[in-house]
């Protein structure tokens, strides 16, 4: 005879004791804290270390670019040969980065591992240029319904990680006077080191469900051609709206450090605890919106946090101190980034047999055009102009979220018993 109330477990609760979210969560959490530091130092790193403002953006651009290759190999591929081995390969390769940049400053090395393990982009704890792979692998398991709040609920836990991480960028400053100003922010890639092999161990435990063959089609396959053409008009809309969002994204968030840093004379003390409270309030707003599709289905949400969002990026400039425009930078940081999860989980669910490649043109087709962001940015900066980037952002940024409403209107509405 029961000793207690019978507890009811709900289907969202389920979704979590899945092994595969919760393994694919621990990864993120781990990768995200080393992520989160170096977009807080990686920058004042190569600043300290003598490197121009277009000399960061050129590494930052080409760490992007060569994700976006990557990317668009392995995310088709892992369609057919499984997400897991590739995931396994990148997190060797993050760690073997880690430890070059761990070991040496000099310049070839410390470049090649800059462009190998992504240093400074954020990639929000996910597996860089592999990070389709691990979106794709989530839809396998989640229901369709629930996909939405799954992908907000693992945007938080990057947000989260990447807040601890830049939060402990700022003890930089006293590693100064026993290790020097250049060896007092070697330490800080223990961390992505770290982040690799913890997440290396949990994927290595995970298993795969098997990928299902196609069916044989009565009609000879002409309603499946028919919807790929349906699938790949709307992936091609994705694609369009995205270009622009890149854009917007790529000339602000990789350099946002080192603008802080011109603009006001702070330093990683400063500078870290700061982005930490912008990743803690992604977070928050990935949680916001995660409740907010269960309500109001996957488009509304990205459309109001994100206008909100970018109405406070173009007062960030104008702010007379560190302080107010951290902390509007902070809070637009909750608005617009805490749509990712929102807008992954969007991508993912406009192919059925297909989701590794559509997951793969959403990231490609943001991270394309955000590499050239931080080189034209540099170069802005470098100028004198420093409040051209946030203008030009701004305005990509708006035009995406008119074709993003436009082209998405009628897709990923909430069932009429969840509205």
């Amino acid at each position: 005879m029961p000793l207690g109330p019978k507890i009811v477990e709900s289907p969202a609760m389920s979704v979590f004791r899945s092994p595969v979210v919760r393994g694919l969560l621990i990864a993120r959490a781990g990768r995200s804290l080393g992520q989160g530091a170096l977009v807080a130092a990686f920058a004042l790193y190569l600043r300290a270390l003598g490197w121009s403002a277009p000399e960061i953006g050129a590494v930052l651009s080409a760490a992007l670019l060569g994700g976006a290759a990557l990317t668009m190999t392995v995310g088709p591929l892992s369609d057919r040969l499984g997400r897991r081995r590739f995931l396994l390969a990148y997190e060797a390769i993050q760690a073997g980065a880690a430890l070059l940049a761990l070991a040496t400053a000099r310049l070839p090395l410390l470049v090649a591992a800059a462009i190998a393990g992504s240093f400074g982009r954020g990639a929000n704890g996910t597996a860089g240029p592999f990070g389709p792979l691990e979106q794709a692998w989530l839809a396998q398991v989640v229901p369709d319904d629930r996909r939405g709040e799954v992908f907000s609920v693992n945007a938080a836990v990057g947000f989260v990680g990447m807040a601890l991480g830049a939060g402990l960028a700022g003890g930089v400053k006293l590693l100064v006077r026993p290790l020097g100003p250049l060896l007092a922010y070697r330490p800080l890639f223990l961390l992505p080191l770290g982040g690799s092999l913890l997440a290396f161990w949990i994927l290595a435990g995970l298993s795969e469900p098997p990928r299902a063959s196609a069916p044989a089609r009565a009609d000879g396959g002409r309603a499946q051609a028919a919807e790929a053409r349906v699938e790949n008009a709307m992936l091609a809309r994705l694609v369009a709206a995205n270009v622009l969002n890149g854009l917007g994204i790529g000339m602000i968030a990789p350099l946002i450090a080192y603008w802080l840093a011109v603009r006001f004379g702070h330093g990683p003390g400063s500078i870290g605890p700061a982005l930490a409270g912008a990743f803690a309030l992604g977070a928050l707003g990935s949680v916001a919106a995660a409740r907010l599709t269960r309500r109001h289905g996957l488009i509304r949400p990205v459309v109001v946090m994100r206008g909100i969002g970018l109405l406070l990026l173009v007062s960030v400039p104008f702010m007379p101190s560190f302080a107010l425009a951290v902390g509007l930078y902070a809070l637009r940081a909750g608005f617009n980034q805490g749509t990712a999860g929102v807008r992954q989980a969007l991508a993912v669910g406009l192919s059925r047999e297909r989701r590794g490649l559509a997951a793969s043109l959403q990231s490609v087709s943001i991270q394309l055009p955000r590499a050239l962001g931080p080189l034209i940015a540099g170069f802005l900066l470098h100028a004198g102009h420093l409040r051209a980037p946030f203008f030009a952002a701004a305005g990509f940024q708006a035009a995406y979220l008119v074709l993003y409403a436009r082209f998405f209107r009628s897709y990923g509405r909430p069932a009429p018993s969840e509205a």
